[in-house]
C-alpha cells in the first residue's frame, strides 16, 4: 500500500473535540484519559492544566505527560499587562518529546491537548500529530472552534469531529479501539501466514 494511502487510512483513527471558550476541554480530556488508564489502557501524550496566577487573572499553563505523570510547564510568566506570547518553547519541546516517546511505545491512544493557534500556524505539536497518524495510532485532540478551518486544512477533511461531551468521546473510543484491535489481529494473522 502506498504511504499516502496508508496515511489517509490512518486519519480514520483521528478525532478532534471541537470546543468553545466556555468549555472546560482540558478537564474533559484529563478525566477521559484517567478513566482509560484506570481501565488498563496504555495512554500516552499530554493533557493541559491551567491555573490562576497569584499576580492576576493570567492563567499559567502546564501539561501532564500521561505516561509518567510528569508536569511540564509550557507558560512563561511575562508579568502583568504583557500581550506577548506566553508559550515557553523549552516546555513545548519537552511536551513534544513526551508525545514522541508515547508514539514510540505504541500506546493504545495518543492524546494531544490541542490543535491551537501555534499548530494552526504550522508549529507546536503539529509534527507529533502527523507522526502519530503516520504510524496508525488512535489520536485524540481538541480544536478551538475558531481554528476549525486550519484543522480541516491539516487533515484534508479526514478524521472525526466530536462534540465537547464525555459520553460522545467514550463512544468514539469504544468504536475506534474495537477497530484497532481487529487490525492488530489481522496483522498478526498475516504475519503468521
Amino acid at each position: 500500500m502506498p504511504d499516502s494511502l496508508a496515511y489517509t487510512r490512518n486519519l480514520l483513527n483521528l478525532a478532534a473535540v471541537i470546543y468553545q471558550p466556555a468549555d472546560d476541554v482540558d478537564r474533559l480530556l484529563a478525566t477521559f484519559a484517567e478513566g482509560l488508564r484506570a481501565a488498563g489502557h496504555a495512554i500516552g501524550g499530554i493533557v493541559q492544566r491551567n491555573m490562576r496566577n497569584e499576580c492576576g487573572p493570567v492563567k499559567l499553563m502546564e501539561v501532564v505527560d500521561l505516561r509518567t505523570d510528569r508536569v511540564i510547564p509550557i507558560c512563561q510568566n511575562l508579568g502583568p499587562g504583557s500581550t506577548s506570547c506566553r508559550l515557553n518553547q523549552a516546555g513545548l519541546a519537552d511536551a513534544a518529546q513526551a508525545v514522541s516517546q508515547a508514539i514510540g511505545e505504541g500506546v493504545d491512544l495518543v492524546i494531544i491537548n490541542k490543535f491551537g493557534k501555534t499548530e494552526a500556524e504550522g508549529g507546536g505539536l503539529r509534527t507529533e500529530l502527523a507522526a502519530a497518524i503516520g504510524v496508525g495510532l488512535p489520536v485524540l485532540t481538541a480544536v478551538p472552534e475558531r481554528f476549525y478551518g486550519a484543522w480541516l486544512a491539516f487533515t484534508g477533511g479526514y478524521g472525526t469531529t466530536l462534540l465537547c461531551d464525555g459520553a460522545i468521546i467514550a463512544d468514539w473510543w469504544n468504536e475506534t479501539s474495537r477497530w484497532a484491535a481487529a487490525r492488530r489481529r489481522d496483522s498478526v494473522g498475516e504475519a503468521a501466514a
